[in-house]
C-alpha cells in the first residue's frame, strides 16, 4: 500500500492553518505541480512564511496517482468519512486524511476535468441553519474565492446530491444492471468534511487535465491564498469580477449506450427543451432551464455522473 506524505510548515507568530492538496484523483496533476513548485520556493527562501501554518499533500491518493487514472478501488471525493472497518484504498486514505483537516481552518482543495473548459472555483452552500449542510462562514470563503484568479464560481453541490440520491434509488428498480450508488453520504468529498468539522474550504478546479496552463493557475491559487491569508509578507490580492453559478441537476448514465447529442464542453449554454443526449432506448434526455452544461463525461459508466446543469446565480453580488 504505498504510503501518506504531507509536507507542514509552522511559524511561530501565530496566523491561519492552512492545507493544500493535490492530486485527490490520481490523473489531476496539476496541484501536485503547483505544490511542488511552492514547496521548493519555500525551501529555497524565495517565499518566506511569517505567520501560521501551512501543510501541503502533493499526492493525495497515492494509489491512484501511480497508476495515472482517477481512482484507487473507488472515488475519494465521494464519501469522504473515516471507517472502523476499511475496506477499500480510499477508506485508508480518509483515516488519515480526515484528521489531517480536523487539524486545519482553510481548505485549498486542487482539481482538473477531462473535458476543455474554463477554471473554475467550488464554493460551499450560504450561511444557513438547515440539516444537510448548515453553515457560517460563506462570507470567508466568498472572500478567498474571488482572490484565487479565476472568473465564475458555482455552488450547490451536495444539494444537488441530495436530489440526485433520490432519482438514483428510483432507477436502481428501472436498471437493475447499473452499479448505483446510494449512500446518503455519497456526495461529502473534502470540502464537505472539512465545513463539517469547523473548517471552511474551496475547490479550484484549475483548467483539463494535462494542460500546463493549469499547473499555473493552481500556482497563482496557492500564492494568493498565502498572501490573502497573511502567512506570507505580500499584498492581498484585489477581488475578482465573478460570474456565479448553482448547480441544480446531476443526471448519471443509465445504460452504456447512451450518448450525448454533441461534444459538450463544460459551461456550454443550454436552453430549457434542447437535446442534451439520447438514452440508450432512443429516449431524448433534455434540458429542463436554461442555463449550462458542467463536467459532460462522455466515458461515463452506468450508474456515474454523466453530466450537471447549473443556472445563474446572484450569490456573489458581483
Amino acid at each position: 500500500m504505498p504510503p501518506f506524505k504531507s509536507i507542514a510548515n509552522v511559524c511561530p507568530r501565530p496566523g491561519t492553518r492552512l492545507v493544500v492538496l493535490g492530486a485527490v484523483h490520481g490523473d489531476e496533476t496539476c496541484g501536485t505541480r503547483a505544490i511542488e513548485r511552492v514547496v521548493a520556493e519555500i525551501e529555497a527562501g524565495a517565499l518566506r512564511l511569517v505567520a501560521g501554518r501551512v501543510t501541503f499533500v502533493p499526492v493525495t491518493n497515492p494509489l491512484a496517482y501511480a497508476e495515472r487514472r482517477r481512482t484507487g478501488d473507488r472515488n475519494l471525493n465521494r464519501r469522504l468519512l473515516p471507517t472502523a472497518t476499511p475496506r477499500e484504498y480510499e477508506d485508508h486514505v480518509a483515516n488519515w486524511l480526515c484528521p489531517l483537516l480536523a487539524e486545519h481552518e482553510v481548505l485549498l482543495d486542487l482539481h482538473s476535468f477531462r473535458a476543455p473548459g474554463t477554471p473554475f472555483v467550488f464554493l460551499g452552500p450560504p450561511d444557513n441553519a438547515g440539516p444537510l449542510e448548515p453553515y457560517a462562514q460563506a462570507a470567508r470563503e466568498e472572500a478567498l474565492a474571488v482572490r484565487l484568479g479565476v472568473g465564475r464560481a458555482i455552488d450547490g453541490w451536495l444539494a444537488t446530491y441530495a436530489s440526485g440520491i433520490a432519482r438514483r434509488r428510483e432507477m436502481a428498480a428501472a436498471f437493475p444492471d447499473a452499479v448505483l450508488d446510494l449512500d446518503p453520504a455519497y456526495g461529502i468529498g473534502t470540502t464537505e468534511y472539512m465545513r463539517s468539522v469547523g473548517g471552511c474550504a474551496v475547490t479550484l478546479e484549475c483548467g483539463q487535465n494535462d494542460d500546463p496552463a493549469a499547473v499555473e493557475v493552481a500556482y497563482r491559487a496557492i500564492v494568493n491564498t498565502l498572501a490573502h491569508l497573511r502567512l506570507i509578507d505580500a499584498a492581498d490580492p484585489p477581488p475578482a469580477t465573478m460570474t456565479s453559478l448553482r448547480l441544480c441537476e446531476v443526471v448519471d448514465k443509465s445504460a452504456g449506450g447512451d450518448a450525448f447529442a454533441k461534444a459538450w464542453r463544460s459551461f456550454d449554454p443550454v436552453v430549457a427543451g434542447e437535446r442534451i443526449g439520447t438514452r440508450d432506448d432512443g429516449a431524448a434526455v433534455v434540458a429542463p432551464f436554461d442555463g449550462v452544461i458542467v463536467f459532460p463525461n462522455v466515458d461515463a459508466q452506468a450508474g456515474e455522473e454523466w453530466f450537471y446543469l447549473a443556472r445563474a446565480s446572484a450569490r456573489l453580488g458581483r
